[in-house]
């Protein structure tokens, strides 16, 4: 019986080689980045780490990470584990094409030695994803009292350290929306993208406890959709969806919530907090495979395999696809062409 199969693992190795199999996908088929000048026919069993040994298999397509505006994924970075510049590079050297963003938390870059904190913005620019400052202007706001120079200088130190985008979070604080407003383009003059968070939770991003949240209360979601409408008039380039009060720390999920925040805003304008699996999970079903996510560093793998359709759980194994036609379609208008060549999209 051993002898047989050595012989069979033999012929396989002699039918299944690597190179037979490999295939030269493009960008526009795959949805993956493969280095043009890798040779899908070496002989060699190791392949570039430019490319994808196994993009014969079908798997959702998806939108190339340079161009992306839907399916965005922004990771959590230093905060609850210590992301280190060395874990960070090697975690985007293998999926940095379901990275787009890295986003710090409780304002942990402030405790960095600066050169350590510009070494970690930069690593994550070299894998091509932007670095959020995460909502810590909640504490400097209520520390300076809203001084206009502390704010100032707050936001041209984020600026010069290199991060692209600041989250405007007030879940600890009571802001005229006006005042909110004009944060967005205070801190667009600046040179940084504003993403504003809202949500339905008072005292939302401390960790509460469930008790603690429902003593405080939540808005109506009427609330969060004007205040989202009115920061992207004002130049918020994202929403930022706060998950506490709708399917964190809660004992019932206000699905109600994410309903009419994705029927009355922008998808490519929203991004969810969806740092558990079952979260991610439920909006993928109800979003499909282009939401876009805030998740855990941990989480980026199983997500990854969630969009692409490849693995799952009873509730979404094969269940999630994409038509590859669709960005095409939307470029030229999202109008359907009757009796016309299926080349017109």
């Amino acid at each position: 019986m051993l002898a047989r199969t050595g012989v069979l693992r033999q012929t396989l190795r002699r039918n299944l080689h690597p190179g037979s199999l490999t295939s030269a996908r493009t960008l526009h088929n795959t949805g993956l980045r493969l280095n043009p000048s890798s040779s899908s026919s070496s002989s060699s069993s190791s392949s570039s780490s430019n490319t994808h040994p196994f993009s014969f298999l079908p798997a959702n397509a998806l939108e190339p990470k340079a161009t992306r505006s839907k399916g965005l994924t922004e990771i959590r970075g230093p905060y609850y584990a210590p992301v280190t510049q060395t874990y960070l590079d090697e975690l985007l050297k293998d999926w940095g094409e379901y990275v787009d963003g890295v986003k710090f938390a409780g304002g942990a870059f402030s405790l960095m030695p600066e050169d350590r904190l510009r070494a970690l913005i930069d690593t994550a620019h070299k894998h091509g994803c932007y670095v959020s400052t995460g909502g810590f202007i909640e504490r400097v706001l209520s520390t300076s009292g809203g001084n206009k120079s502390v704010i100032s200088r707050y936001l041209s130190t984020c600026k010069n350290m290199g991060f692209d985008v600041l989250e405007i979070s007030s879940g600890f604080l009571s802001i005229p929306t006006d005042d909110w407003a004009s944060l967005i383009e205070f801190t667009a003059a600046h040179g940084l993208k504003p993403k504003p968070e809202v949500g339905i939770q008072w005292g939302a991003g401390g960790d509460a406890s469930v008790e603690e949240l429902e003593n405080a209360g939540t808005r109506d979601p009427k609330w969060l959709i004007d205040r989202a409408k009115a920061f992207l008039d004002a130049g918020a380039y994202m929403i930022m969806i706060e998950s506490e009060g709708i399917t964190e720390n809660v004992k019932n999920w206000r699905t109600d919530v994410i309903s009419a925040v994705t029927s009355s805003l922008p998808n490519d304008k929203i991004m969810f907090e969806a740092a558990d699996p079952e979260v991610f999970a439920y909006h993928i079903q109800n979003q499909g495979a282009r939401a876009n996510l805030f998740i855990d560093h941990s989480q980026v793998v199983q997500l990854a395999c969630l969009r692409r359709g490849i693995w799952g759980t009873g509730s979404t194994f094969a269940r999630v696809v994409t038509f590859e036609g669709a960005g095409e379609h939307f470029r030229k208008g999202g109008k359907a062409v009757h009796n016309e060549p299926s080349e017109k999209y």
